[in-house]
C-alpha cells in the first residue's frame, strides 16, 4: 500500500499533535511529576491569599510577574486537573498557531510539508518543555506572533502579543525591545501593554500588596542576574566553562551578553532591510531565541525549546530551497540527536548542561549565515528588498 503525498506531508503535523495528547495524558496521570505547573498553581494561591510570591534570597520557585500570578487564577479555579489540561492546551495552540502561521508567510510550494518537517525534527529538544508545562512554550508563541504582527505593524495585535508574552516570561524584554527598535512608530502600543501588564495585579489585590510584591519582584531579577550560589544551574554559555572547571567572572560574562546584544540588534536591523518578509521574520525571530536562549542567565535545558521550533521550521526551510548540500543533512541530525540526549539518563547527566548551549550556537550560527548569504545572492541579482 502506498501512502499519497497529502498524507505523507501531514505526518509530521499529526505527529506534532499526538505527541501533545500523549504528553497531556501523561501530566493527567501524575500531575506534578516532571512538571513545573504547582509553581504556577502555588503562586496563583500565594497572590489569591495575599501571600508573600517570591523567595528573593533563594531566586527559585515563582519566578514570574505578579500579573501571571492573577491571570492564573481562572485555572486554578477549574482545578487542579482540568486547570492543569486547560494551560497546557493554551500553551500548545498558541506556539502552534504561530508556526503555521509563519509558514504561510514563507509562501512558495510544500507548505504542509515546511510545517510538518519542521514541527518533526523540532520534537525532540521541544517535548521536555511540552511534558513538564513550561512557560516557555507560551513564550516561544507569544514572542513569535509578536515578531509578524510588528512587522506587519498590526498595533492591536503588537500588544495583545507583548502583553501576552510579558505575562508569560519576564525575558521576553528582549523580543520587546527588539520589536521596538525595527518598529519605532509601535513604541506608544508596546509601553501602553508593558503599562497594562504591571497594571492588572492592582484588580485583583490591594495596592500595598501588590506593591510589596514588585519590589520583591525587581529585587528577585537583579538577584538573579548575579548570584550562582543558590541550587539553579544555569544552561547558558556560562556553564560551558564551569562544567569544566573555567567558571566565568561576571563582569566577563556581562561583556561578552552586551556583545551578543549588540550583534543580534545589527542582524535583526540587516534582515529587516535586506530580506525578504517571510524569510526576514523568521530570521529576526531565530536570531532573539537564540539569544534569549545562549546569553539567557535563568536558562535552563528546557527552555532550548524555544531556539528548537524556529531552528526547525529554517532548517526545512533550507531544505526546500537548497536542492543538496551536506549542511542541511547536518543540521537536521544534530538537532535531533541533541534533542534526544535527554531520553537516556546516564546520557544526559554527561552532557548536561554544557552540551546544549555549544549545540544550538553552531545550530544557530549556521541558520544565520545561511539567511545572510542567500540574501545577499539575491541583492546581487535583483537589488535591495523594499519593505516600505
Amino acid at each position: 500500500m502506498t501512502i499519497s503525498k497529502p498524507v505523507f506531508d501531514r505526518l509530521g503535523l499529526m505527529l506534532w499533535v499526538v505527541a501533545f495528547l500523549v504528553t497531556a495524558s501523561l501530566a493527567q496521570m501524575s500531575l506534578d511529576h516532571r512538571s513545573v505547573v504547582f509553581v504556577y498553581r502555588n503562586g496563583s494561591e500565594a497572590f489569591m491569599a495575599q501571600r508573600p510570591l517570591y523567595h528573593v534570597h533563594l531566586a527559585m520557585g515563582y519566578l514570574y510577574a505578579p500579573a501571571f500570578a492573577a491571570l492564573y487564577s481562572p485555572l486554578l479555579m477549574l482545578g487542579h486537573h482540568f486547570g492543569d489540561l486547560v494551560w497546557r492546551t493554551i500553551c500548545f495552540g498558541v506556539v502552534t498557531l504561530a508556526v503555521v502561521r509563519h509558514v504561510r508567510k514563507l509562501g512558495g510550494h510544500d507548505l504542509t510539508w515546511l510545517l510538518s518537517f519542521g514541527l518533526v525534527i523540532s520534537m525532540p529538544m521541544a517535548l521536555g518543555a511540552l511534558r513538564n508545562g513550561q512557560a516557555t512554550i507560551l513564550l516561544t508563541g507569544a514572542c513569535w506572533l509578536l515578531t509578524l504582527s510588528a512587522l506587519e505593524g498590526r498595533r492591536a495585535e503588537t500588544f495583545l502579543w507583548t502583553s501576552l508574552a510579558i505575562i508569560a516570561k519576564p525575558t521576553a524584554i528582549v523580543m520587546v525591545l527588539l520589536v521596538a527598535a525595527l518598529r519605532p512608530r509601535l513604541i506608544p502600543v508596546i509601553v501602553l501593554a508593558l503599562l497594562v501588564v504591571l497594571i492588572i495585579p492592582y484588580a485583583f489585590a490591594p495596592v500595598g500588596y501588590v506593591n510589596d510584591q514588585y519590589h520583591d519582584f525587581f529585587q528577585m531579577l537583579t538577584a538573579m542576574a548575579v548570584d550562582r550560589t543558590g541550587p539553579f544551574e544555569p544552561a547558558d554559555f556560562t556553564s560551558v566553562f564551569a562544567s569544566f572547571g573555567y567558571p566565568l567572572p561576571e563582569r566577563e560574562a556581562t561583556i561578552v551578553r552586551v556583545i551578543a546584544a549588540l550583534m543580534a540588534l545589527s542582524a535583526v536591523l540587516w534582515y529587516d532591510r535586506k530580506v525578504e518578509r517571510g524569510t526576514a521574520g523568521l530570521a529576526i525571530f531565530l536570531v532573539a531565541a537564540f539569544y534569549m536562549c545562549v546569553f539567557n542567565p535563568r536558562v535552563e535545558p528546557n527552555t532550548y525549546a524555544m531556539i528548537a521550533i524556529p531552528a526547525g521550521v529554517a532548517i526545512a526551510l533550507l531544505w526546500r530551497e537548497e536542492q543538496g548540500g551536506a549542511l542541511r543533512v547536518v543540521l537536521t541530525t544534530v538537532l535531533v540527536l541533541d534533542g534526544m540526549t535527554g531520553v537516556f539518563v546516564q546520557i544526559h547527566q554527561c552532557l548536561n548542561p554544557w552540551l546544549r548551549p555549544i549545540v544550538v550556537t553552531l545550530i544557530a550560527c549556521a541558520l544565520i549565515w545561511w539567511f545572510w548569504a542567500k540574501a545577499r545572492a539575491k541583492i546581487v541579482y535583483s537589488g535591495p528588498v523594499a519593505h516600505g
